[in-house]
């Protein structure tokens, strides 16, 4: 992931740069799904822009890798909970009743994300809820020092089918047509790991 998002510099540029975008199309489908006041992880919570909209509904507990994003969340949500986790190996003891991100698991390498939803599947309890959001496309770039692996639903629906039963695939525009797209997905029982 190079140095970006892990400086005070880059930090404020990336809070300036998401404003005006938040994830409530994608909370609203969440809520179809995972009951008000269920134990929410959020994995890359940010500037702490969809950690707010969700706090509305669940009992949210927000996380980063970032010590800087962790730094901002602290100070502008003192009543918040916030952890240092890395989105792949997910190192907690709490377990949840669902899981969300809003691109973030697109920083990950395919191994990475592998280990990552077998670690979701472990920490979730049972019929537990994913949900998250990935860029459309294929290959991998790197963009203003961020890695960006790209993904396709078909590919992320194999991914995630092992451990999840898919509720919801949806294309969605953030920037262009069919840029985007969600997975909700509920945890499938009497898994042996």
């Amino acid at each position: 992931m190079g140095k970006y998002y892990h400086t005070k510099e880059s930090v404020q540029e990336y809070i300036k740069m998401a404003q005006g975008h938040d994830g409530q199309k994608i909370i609203d489908k969440l809520k179809e799904h995972l009951p008000a006041g269920s134990l929410l992880l959020e994995i890359g919570s940010g500037p702490g822009t969809d950690w707010k909209l969700l706090r509305k509904h669940y009992q949210v507990i927000g996380s980063d890798q970032s010590t800087e994003f962790l730094k901002h969340l602290q100070s502008s949500f003192p009543e918040g909970v916030f952890l240092s986790l890395d989105a792949a190996s997910l190192a907690t003891d709490l377990r949840f009743d669902g899981i969300y991100s809003n691109k973030v698991l697109h920083h990950l390498e395919d191994e990475a994300l592998f280990n990552s939803v077998h670690r979701q599947y472990e920490i979730l309890k049972p019929g537990g809820i994913i949900c998250h959001t990935f860029w459309h496309g294929q290959d991998s770039e790197i963009f203003n020092e961020m890695f960006v692996n790209y993904h396709t639903d078909e590919g992320i629906s194999l991914l995630f089918g092992a451990y999840f039963n898919p509720l919801l695939i949806k294309f969605y525009e953030e920037f262009d047509p069919r840029d985007s797209f969600l997975y909700i997905g509920k945890k499938k029982e009497g898994i042996s790991i």
